[in-house]
């Protein structure tokens, strides 16, 4: 069990001490205290769980360990299909159902790999793309661009920074092997 003690908590929130521990006795951070000592240590799920809770961003390295894979499509059917394959593989999955969506789950969600399709209104998975790589608290995160546009408009994707393309219609084991290899990169 991964555990987390006060400090560490207000080093990750660049907040006092003092501050962390208002949390925990208010309740907001759930916490045990060690047997003869009383230091309070949290569970990094918990801690996690805290963070999402209060959308605060979460600290890449802890980032890193999660299982998460973000589903980004507009089509409900296409992202159901890919959210069954893979979480019957054993990930934790979310949907985004257009750019704007996937802006949030990126920094709540926290998912080291997410699925994209390119063709989507408002912000389109080229936009999404672009936005991941550029910024620095995202750029770790695994792209996979899932789509039915042309090659080139895949090779652009792959240009752009995605990590690699699969088209419509996939595959579902196909689908989970490449998410796999991805993940474990």
């Amino acid at each position: 069990m991964d555990t987390l003690t006060s400090g560490d908590i207000a080093k990750y929130c660049d907040v006092n001490l003092r501050t962390v521990i208002r949390w925990i006795n208010n309740g907001h951070i759930k916490s045990f205290k060690l047997p003869g000592r009383g230091n309070n240590r949290v569970r990094k799920e918990d801690f996690l769980d805290f963070l999402r809770k209060h959308e605060m961003p979460i600290p890449p390295e802890l980032l890193s360990q999660q299982n998460n894979i973000l589903i980004v499509d507009d089509e409900k059917f296409i992202a159901s299909v890919i959210d069954n394959a893979l979480s019957d593989a054993g990930f934790n999955t979310q949907i985004a159902y257009d750019g704007f969506q996937a802006g949030k789950a990126l920094t709540t969600f926290l998912p080291s790999l997410i699925t994209l399709d390119l063709s989507m209104p408002g912000l389109d998975g080229l936009g999404v793309v672009k936005f991941i790589r550029e910024d620095p608290k995202l750029s770790h995160i695994k792209i996979l661009v899932i789509s039915a546009m042309s090659q080139e408009e895949l090779d652009d994707a792959l240009k752009a920074g995605a990590d690699a393309t699969m088209t419509k219609p996939f595959i579902s084991s196909k689908l989970v092997n490449k998410v796999r290899e991805l993940v474990s990169a």
